[in-house]
């Protein structure tokens, strides 16, 4: 395995510019959730001029291939890209900034999907020297409830050939590049999303006895709810409730009939967010009336918690500081965020890892979701060549 190993690592430095020009031409050419149309065809071209056949339109603008080695059927992996972009608008000046107003790669799903394709390249150079089949999934819409992920499932994305993990890599602006990280079980969070319309009777503000006052209501609701969080959660379940929108559209002297809020709730337990969200909605519903108003209190289920299956991330974590050195594989903290491959982790074995991207000697320190996100592109050519010896070492299990 040693001198295949030697071989990743010489195909992965030999394509490094190739899948930096393919990583730079996503992201100037970004596309938002569930409009990827360009990327897909791009995706399915590099792949057909490899030698695959990918099978496109999956859940809309989805991509699948193919690659098959010795006893195709003995073993299937897959590996999963996500491809689309984010409504934020690029303030990074650099030649490949996006040309897209108001859409960037701002998550990293550029890095992820050219990964992937470089990934693919050195798998089919070296298919004569594993056994088993690799199913490489370029997935859209990990941005966008319902997530892509769980419309890829629906059409059969996990099966024929049926994979017996799926492995997927999310960039980490706080990782220095070079370094990977994994974490075993619980890894990210289950995410719905909340929007209240807060309901009473506008009118004059100096005149408030006369009105319901909805952005009382609304404040008092908002404080109320925390109480959810601080006063019925089991400390051993991480949980987070935060409101990003509050809109009372009145002016100084004018006191609107409506407040309209929107929050997320974050969580790593399936029960406490089911029981969660049924208690946010009757305090919320009964804070209204108690005060004379009503509250409609909607809620679009997103994704499920991301579980990394231990003993797969395991031999995951053992390959990668095969390939990396131990000094370069680090431990992961739970991470509140949510990923629409979770979808895949509560169907079959997963392992969802991170990629360090940092430099903080050339300034690339942004976060995601930011609009001076980017990384070090050097970050790829390890990409690369861990996934593909991930996918090999996986397939010799």
């Amino acid at each position: 395995m040693f001198d295949l190993q030697q071989k990743i690592k010489a195909l992965a430095r030999e394509q490094s510019a190739k899948v930096i020009a393919t990583r730079q031409h996503l992201h100037k050419n970004p596309e938002l959730s569930f409009e990827e149309f360009k990327t897909a065809g791009f995706v399915a071209r590099e792949l057909q001029a490899m030698g695959l056949s990918p099978q496109e339109g999956v859940a809309g603008t989805g991509v699948v291939a193919l690659i098959e080695g010795k006893n195709p059927k003995s073993r299937i992996v897959g590996l999963r890209a996500d491809m689309d972009a984010l409504p934020i608008h690029e303030a990074n000046d650099v030649p490949y900034k996006s040309i897209n107003p108001g859409v960037m790669h701002a998550c990293g799903h550029d890095v992820h999907t050219s990964s992937l394709l470089g990934t693919a390249n050195i798998l089919r150079q070296l298919r004569d020297e594993f056994e088993g089949t690799v199913k490489l999934v370029f997935q859209p819409a990990e941005e966008k409830a319902p997530g892509g992920a769980s419309l890829m499932i629906k059409e059969g994305v996990l099966e024929n050939p049926k994979p017996v993990s799926m492995v997927g890599q999310h960039v980490a602006p706080n990782i220095p590049v070079g370094k990977i990280g994994f974490r075993e079980g619980m890894y990210m969070a289950s995410t719905d999303e909340l929007y209240l319309t807060v309901v009473g009777k506008g009118g004059h503000a100096a005149a408030p006895h006369q009105l319901i006052d909805p952005v009382l209501m609304a404040s008092h609701i908002i404080v109320a709810l925390q109480q959810i969080v601080s006063r019925n959660r089991n400390p051993s379940n991480p949980a987070v409730l935060s409101f990003g929108r509050f809109i009372a559209d009145g002016v100084t002297n004018v006191i609107p009939n409506e407040v309209t809020i929107q929050g997320t709730w974050r969580c790593m337990d399936e029960a406490w967010r089911e029981d969660g969200l049924k208690r946010m909605k009757k305090m919320a519903e009964l804070i209204a009336e108690s005060m004379g108003g009503s509250c409609v209190f909607e809620i679009v289920k997103g994704y499920p918690f991301l579980k990394n299956h231990p003993e797969l991330t395991r031999r995951m974590r053992s390959s990668a500081t095969e390939y990396m050195g131990a000094e370069n594989v680090i431990d992961l903290d739970l991470w509140m965020a949510g990923e629409d491959f979770a979808f895949y982790s509560q169907v079959v074995d997963s392992c969802f890892y991170r990629l360090g991207t940092r430099n903080e000697a050339r300034g690339i320190v942004s976060g995601v979701h930011t609009p001076t996100f980017d990384i070090d592109e050097e970050a790829l050519e390890i990409s690369t060549g861990l996934m593909s010896w991930l996918a090999i070492s996986e397939l010799s299990f």
